[in-house]
């Protein structure tokens, strides 16, 4: 059985007061209407340590933004995969298109981060996704087989297996468009079907992720899509009821 997930990646928003109140208001939710899914919510990296205490021996997972492409050393403003993984978050985005696009993160960069996380015992939250003119130049499927391929096919059956996908449809979020639920779907049964093609049979345990502008009002149908086994949610993780109503479309 593949893992349900709702992870909420809260980007560079909340001080950190603000940060220990969502969590503290979503810990309480979660304690009274326990989840049918795993939750994990991922803040910047000030927030870990302290929030890692509000979510202790609770149903919500921890999880970084990002993390550094080297081990250790004279790399200022760097936080790196041991230094995550040492404030008690147990996962970690990477390759987000936020990421990639603002920062040029490449394959090779995103490769060493997936390397340096999973030899830290995190369980990586890989991101892919193709942008607007790769979408309508009908490019969306070599653009993700390459994504996939390029920073994940060196891996062992062992290390994939501490890996959960992530679909960003980056041309549906803020440009006004929107993705579909059978897009959603099409997408995440190719991006299955490229994991199949090198991993096997894990292709049907790795979980992927719906990345686009998911919220409580379309949660439940994105999710009842046969390939999409949950979402990683960005503004809507932002406010315990609305978050809370994505995580109750699996109920």
């Amino acid at each position: 059985m593949r893992k349900k997930i709702v992870a909420g990646n809260w980007k560079m928003n909340l001080n950190l007061q603000e940060g220990v109140a969502l969590a503290t208001e979503l810990k309480a939710a979660l304690a009274a209407d326990k989840p049918n899914c795993d939750v994990v919510i991922c803040t910047p990296f000030i927030h870990l340590a302290t929030v890692a205490d509000v979510v202790k021996n609770t149903v919500i997972g921890l999880g970084a933004e990002n993390c550094a492409d080297k081990e250790k050393g004279a790399y200022t403003g760097e936080v790196s995969a041991a230094q995550v993984k040492s404030t008690g978050a147990q996962y970690v985005i990477l390759g987000h298109s936020e990421r990639r696009a603002y920062y040029g993160e490449t394959a090779e960069i995103l490769k060493e981060k997936v390397n340096l996380a999973l030899a830290n015992g995190l369980k990586v939250i890989f991101c892919i996704g193709e942008v607007l003119e790769e979408r309508e130049a009908g490019k969306q499927n070599e653009v993700v087989g390459a994504q996939l391929a390029d920073s994940l096919f060196d891996l062992t059956d062992e290390q994939f297996a501490n890996i959960i996908l992530a679909y960003e449809p980056v041309w549906a979020i803020g440009t006004g468009k929107t993705a579909t639920a059978e897009q959603a779907q099409d997408m995440h049964a190719f991006i299955r079907g490229c994991i199949a093609g090198r991993f096997g049979d894990a292709a049907e345990n790795v979980s992927i992720l719906y990345g686009g502008s998911c919220k409580p009002s379309n949660a439940k149908d994105i999710f009842s899509k046969p390939d999409v086994d949950g979402g990683l949610i960005g503004g809507a993780a932002l406010k315990c009821e609305d978050f809370k109503g994505i995580i109750d479309a699996w109920k």
